[in-house]
Order: structure tokens, then sequence, then C-alpha cells
């Protein structure tokens, strides 16, 4: 079984290492496309085996769909550099039988931690990884891509994803994606009314607390709740402020 794993990196010195040894438990390529990093992180990917290919930043599903076609298998484990393949996500891929040609594509799901806290609000938050590059693809378009396919299995895996260090880096980063969701909503000509703000801020709180059993999760779940509902409510916040400023 042969399996090419296409990690996208930007800065991550703190994290190539690990994710790099946690795949080739399973793959035999490691193929790093990196955004142009300024520390070690392509220095430490090379030493460890793997090659690496800078390109300047595309996004997030054009970088990983830039990289599917340098790698030399036609199955692609698509990783971000702060997640990594638990253990029982690495049994289910060694008892995979890619050759059988029934499916395109095997998700996981994904276990999100915030420092050692992990997030059960967010839990299974299902992530499509592996996939073969000549029957389906990621979407190049739009914020967070995924890769498209109609013969999906998901697989009972999980893949463990370190995204924030502590709740301070959590909000600072929540910044960029408020932004950058705003503005790609905005640029599709969606607009916000004077009274989106509020309900959609919550919605997501009424959602995260109540529907998804928030309030059962300790403060862990109230915090991520508080910060998806301010998340929510600034977007929309945003795209009225990009509506006033092209007004004048």
């Amino acid at each position: 079984m042969k399996i090419t794993a296409n990690i996208i990196t930007l800065n991550e010195e703190k994290n190539i290492e690990a994710v790099i040894k946690s795949v080739q438990k399973v793959c035999d390529e490691v193929l790093v496309v990196d955004s142009l990093s300024s520390d070690r992180t392509c220095e430490i990917a090379e030493a460890l085996g793997a090659k690496v290919v800078k390109q300047e930043y595309l996004g997030d599903g054009g970088q990983k769909a830039f990289g599917a076609p340098l790698a030399s298998n036609d199955w692609i484990l698509s990783i971000d550099a702060d997640e990594r393949l638990d253990t029982n996500a690495i049994e289910a891929i060694k008892n995979l039988n890619l050759d059988d040609k029934e499916f395109d594509a095997y998700s996981f799901a994904r276990r999100t931690f915030i420092g050692n806290h992990f997030i059960k609000l967010w839990y299974p938050d299902r992530v499509t990884r592996l996939y073969n590059r000549k029957t389906c693809a990621y979407t190049t378009v739009g914020g967070h891509a995924h890769v498209k396919t109609s013969r999906l299995l998901d697989l009972d895996a999980d893949m463990l994803h370190y995204s924030y260090s502590n709740y301070a880096e959590m909000l600072k980063t929540s910044h960029k994606f408020i932004t950058r969701g705003a503005r790609i909503s905005y640029e599709d000509g969606k607009r916000a009314t004077k009274f989106d703000p509020f309900m959609h801020g919550i919605g997501a709180l009424f959602k995260a607390l109540i529907l998804k059993g928030g309030l059962l999760h300790g403060i862990n779940g109230f915090n991520v709740a508080v910060i998806s509902a301010f998340s929510s409510y600034m977007k929309y916040a945003l795209m009225i402020e990009m509506a006033e400023n092209d007004k004048k």
C-alpha cells in the first residue's frame, strides 16, 4: 500500500517533526508544501526525509491541491501540521484495502484540543483526508476546503488536532477567521442587516450550549460556546461595516 502524506506549512517548526513521524507510520512518502516559512520548518522536514516544495500560499484548498500532482502515489493523506494520527487511525489505515476501488476517500473523526483540554463540543468534526487523486480532489475556492466525492467511507478512527495552545491564542487566531469569513461572504454578494449580528450571535450561543450540549461540558464547553458566539456576531458586524464603507 503506497500513500503520500501531504502537509501544508507556514512557520511550523514546533509541530513539523511530530506530524511527520506520525504519518511515516502509514505513508512511504512525505511531501511538505511550505508557504515560504522563515523558521526551521523546511530544514527539519528535509532532515526527516520529507520532500519539501515551496509555494506562496494559495488558500487552504489551493495549497493542498497544489501538492497532490507532485506526489509519487495516487493515494494522498492530507494532514495539517497541528494534527496527528491517533493509534486507532494508524490501525484503520493499515487495515484498508485501497485496491478494491469501492471508495474514493475516507474520513476521520477529529478530536480537537485547546492546550491539554479535549473539546467535546467539537467532536466528531469529521474531515475527509485520505483520498485517491485520480478520482477526487480538494476544492480550491472559499475558506476551509474539502475533498469532493460521493464515494466516501467514514472510518471509526480519530485524527488528533492540537489547534491552540491556550484560549488567548484561540482569541487571537479567531480574528483572522472572522475577517476572512466576512470578506468571503460579502464578495459572494451576501449582505447583513442591523439585526444579523445579534441574531446570529445568540443563535450560535444557543446551538453550542443547548443543542450540542455545551452546558454539560464544563468550563471548556462554555468558553468555546462564548467565543463561537462572539465570532458569529463579529462576522456580520464586519459585513455591515463593509457595506457602509462601500457607500462612502
